[in-house]
């Protein structure tokens, strides 16, 4: 089977926010766009701002090796070599983290590179990477 990309569509309060963010800091190539959405290629799969003016980010954490880990999120696994460049480059955009970049299980299986921030409108975001992608499913 061969993989095909997601889509995904989620609330934001400010597209030129969105804009900035997804297409400035995290360097989203933008598609298609109205006054009340955005599309954008992240990493290979399309994902739609949507202005709405009740967006707001999640209500729940759960715990996952001693951190709350914001849910609902969405990510994407990198190759770990640009998972650290993201890393970097996030911090020298000043990004808050929610999970700062630490290594998730370490010694077990699925061991994996992680950090945890927000878009301007409060939306979760995990970036992984794992060693050998060979762990994604490890149990």
């Amino acid at each position: 089977m061969t993989l095909r990309p997601f889509h995904l569509a989620f609330p934001v309060n400010d597209l030129a926010a969105a804009r900035e963010f997804y297409g400035g800091v995290l360097g989203c190539a933008e598609g298609r766009s109205s006054n009340q959405w955005i599309d954008f290629n992240f990493y290979g799969h399309q994902i739609v701002t949507h202005l709405s003016e009740d967006a707001s980010g999640d209500a729940l954490k759960n715990p996952v090796d001693g951190h709350g880990v914001p849910v609902p999120h969405f990510g994407v696994v990198l190759e770990m070599s640009d998972w650290k460049a993201l890393a970097e480059r996030l911090r020298a955009a000043g990004t808050k983290f929610e999970i700062e970049p630490t290594i998730r299980f370490k010694g077990k299986p699925g061991e994996q590179a992680t950090m945890f921030f927000r878009d301007p409108a409060g939306n979760a975001l995990e970036m992984k990477a794992f060693a050998s992608d060979d762990m994604l499913f490890a149990s």
